[in-house]
Order: C-alpha cells, then sequence, then structure tokens
C-alpha cells in the first residue's frame, strides 16, 4: 500500500484531492454550492501546475542527483508532458463552457497568471527569493481551492470569521510546505534547488515548524471557542489536521516518507463536509 500511495502521490493525485476537499471545506464555509464540473476543473488546474512545475524542475538535471518524485517527472516525462498539454486544452475549453466570457473567466484568468508570473520570477530569482517560495505557495493554492466560492459568496457569509479561516488554512498550507522542505533539504542541496529549510540550521527550521504549529492550534481552538456554532465543524477539521501534523513530524518513529503521507493525505479530511 505504502509503494500505491507512493506513485498516486508522485502524480501529485494527493495535492489535487487535498485541494477538492479545500474547495469543499469553503463552499460549505461560505454556503456556497459547487457543481461536480467546478471541482473537476480545480483537480485538472491543480495536476497541471503541479506537474509542469515538476517536470521543470526535473529538466537539465541527471536522475542520480533527482528526488524520487523528481526521477519519475524525468523518466516519463514525454507522456507526461503529452497529458499537461491535453489537459491544458480540455481545461481551457471545459472553464469556457462553465464560465462563458463572465467576469468569473476573467478574474480566474488574472489569477492563473498571477501563478505563473509567481513561479517564473521565483523560479529566474533562484536563492534570492528563496524565502518567497513556500509562502507565495501557500497563498496561490488556498486562494486557488478557495476562489470560486469567494466570487459566488453573498455579502453576508463573507465575515471576519470566514477570512480567519482563510488565514489559517494558509498558515497550514504553509506549515505543510516547511515540514516538506526540512523532509527535502538534502535532497534540494544536491539537486541544486533552492528551499526555505537552506535559510536556517536545521535545528533553527524546526523550531520554527514547532511554533507555527502552536500558533496554528491556538488559531483553531480559538475558532472553535469564540465563533458561531456553525463554524465548529470546521475549526475541529483544521484542528485535527493541525494535529497530524504536529504528531506526525515530530514522531521520531516515523521515516520521512511516512511522515510526507500523512501530512498530504490529511488534507483530504475536509471531503466529510461533503456529505454533510
Amino acid at each position: 500500500m505504502s509503494k500505491l500511495y507512493l506513485r498516486f502521490s508522485w502524480l501529485s493525485m494527493d495535492v489535487v484531492f487535498g485541494a477538492i476537499a479545500g474547495a469543499v471545506f469553503f463552499s460549505k464555509l461560505l454556503r456556497v454550492e459547487l457543481g461536480g464540473a467546478i471541482y473537476l476543473l480545480l483537480g485538472m488546474a491543480v495536476w497541471s501546475i503541479y506537474t509542469a512545475d515538476h517536470l521543470l524542475d526535473s529538466r537539465k538535471k541527471t536522475e542520480a542527483n533527482l528526488s524520487p518524485r523528481h526521477q519519475f517527472h524525468l523518466r516519463n516525462s514525454k507522456v507526461l508532458s503529452v497529458i499537461l498539454v491535453l489537459f491544458l486544452v480540455v481545461g481551457l475549453g471545459l472553464a469556457y463552457q462553465i464560465f462563458g466570457s463572465s467576469i468569473e473567466l476573467i478574474w480566474s484568468l488574472v489569477l492563473g497568471g498571477l501563478i505563473l508570473a509567481s513561479m517564473t520570477l521565483i523560479r529566474k530569482a533562484g536563492k534570492s527569493m528563496v524565502w518567497a517560495k513556500e509562502i507565495s505557495i501557500a497563498i496561490f493554492y488556498v486562494l486557488g481551492i478557495a476562489w470560486i466560492p469567494l466570487l459566488r459568496v453573498d455579502a453576508i457569509d463573507l465575515n471576519w470569521n470566514s477570512w480567519a479561516f482563510l488565514g489559517a488554512y494558509i498558515l497550514l498550507a504553509l506549515i505543510n510546505l516547511l515540514i516538506l522542505s526540512h523532509l527535502d533539504r538534502k535532497q534540494d542541496e544536491e539537486a541544486g534547488f533552492a528551499s526555505a529549510a537552506q535559510l536556517f540550521s536545521p535545528i533553527s527550521f524546526i523550531e520554527l515548524i514547532r511554533r507555527a504549529c502552536f500558533l496554528f492550534l491556538i488559531l483553531g481552538l480559538a475558532c472553535f471557542i469564540l465563533f458561531p456554532s456553525f463554524y465548529r465543524p470546521f475549526a475541529c477539521i483544521l484542528v485535527v489536521m493541525g494535529l497530524v501534523h504536529y504528531l506526525a513530524f515530530f514522531n521520531p518513529k516515523l521515516s520521512a516518507e511516512h511522515v510526507r503521507m500523512r501530512t498530504e493525505a490529511i488534507f483530504m479530511l475536509p471531503l466529510v463536509l461533503y456529505f454533510l
């Protein structure tokens, strides 16, 4: 099962389902109904972005210097590139069919352009902007999964409670990325990839992750205690997700791959809201 999940993860399918679960989270939080086509389009967009990023990272690198994930993309670059182009063409057609020429499509294209520009700028800047990599990914990831609910929400449901959950989700995504950055520190250094972990000593970076986890759990508990009862299921889900990150990362008995699997898989937890 571990090997099967690794292939699932290398294809970024865990990120895809995690993004769809996040969209469910914000659609329920903001009381916006999303159809199956929206979830499909989101999944295709997330897969395309992550696959394109992995394919670009694996280019001009020798296989021996790459992580197993990037080795997989290097070995299967032709097939994945064809699927990527197909997804982009079908995705654009599906987006036009869903949104037409509405303001939602225009704003979505603007967001897509910002994500592409951010990825390009950070990639070109290299180590000089390594501090912005994880922060920008966390922000754009959460904006992406909450984008359509935010565009469609009624003004009465877009209150400071909702913004607090948006901020908390960004913090959780950032914690996840910091953990992955720490787990991949050695491989990233060997392959010449810049990451946030390289800005700190290992001990300092681990302490940063610990404090971020504590801050997140305090925020989650505060949302559960202080917010109206409607928001408590959402606060519970965030607290559980934060606890899994903390307990997995600081468990010395778990290998790096098992920490990665647990912290990535827990992003699928909000899918339970779809059935409520």
